[in-house]
């Protein structure tokens, strides 16, 4: 690759990419889907206040929220999903996918991977809700780690600091129904703030389509 290449693109840092819009070390193929300065591309629902932007992370605090990625392409569909979180003691979030935008309320659609390493809830980070859950927090508060969500066919994979967390593969068959089955499918992200009681900080986010 020739300087000029790297220059445009960013710095190659130990196979990472320093993405120039953001600041943060992007992995070689993700794509940056934050631009470490505005909430620009990402569409908040119901309770605004419960945002903000703050060292180039969205923190969430406040009444129920979520921070949807307002995805202009595509939608995901078989995707690796890098977020870097950082929670307080006693904290609840999440990170959604295969979801779609909706005015209020819990998201209808999609799956859910946990954010709880300490709050009240049983289950914990990386756990896919209510579908395949961990009651044993694998992060901690009061320090950066990063979730990952792999999507592949029927197959999903949670990761925190890249220790496979869950592992799930949907039964042929399965069907969405009220009772709150999900179905692996497409969709967008988004991001939770849970309550006034939580502080949950996502950044870094970016992501990688897959075959």
């Amino acid at each position: 690759m020739r300087l000029a290449t790297v220059a445009q693109y960013g710095l190659l840092l130990g196979g990472l990419l320093l993405a120039p819009t953001t600041g943060f070390a992007v992995e070689d193929g993700f794509t940056p889907l934050t631009d470490g300065k505005t909430m620009a591309g990402w569409k908040i629902n119901e309770t605004p206040a419960s945002w903000k932007l703050e060292e180039g992370a969205f923190v969430a605090n406040g009444e129920r929220s979520h921070l949807f990625y307002d995805n202009p392409g595509k939608p995901f569909k078989n995707f690796e999903l890098r977020v870097d979180v950082w929670t307080e003691p006693g904290s609840n979030g999440g990170i959604y996918f295969h979801t779609k935008y909706q005015d209020t309320g819990w998201p209808k659609y999609g799956f859910e991977s946990q954010v709880n390493n300490t709050g009240g809830d049983p289950r914990k980070t990386a756990s896919i809700y209510a579908v395949k859950d961990t009651n044993e927090p694998p992060a901690k508060d009061g320090e950066w780690f990063t979730e990952t969500i792999i999507v592949q066919g029927n197959r999903v994979i949670t990761k925190i600091n890249d220790k496979v967390i869950i592992d799930y593969t949907e039964p042929a068959g399965t069907k969405a129904g009220s009772d709150f089955t999900r179905v692996v499918d497409e969709g967008t992200f988004a991001l939770q703030a849970h309550d006034p009681g939580s502080t949950v900080k996502y950044k870094n986010i970016r992501v990688k389509r897959l075959d």
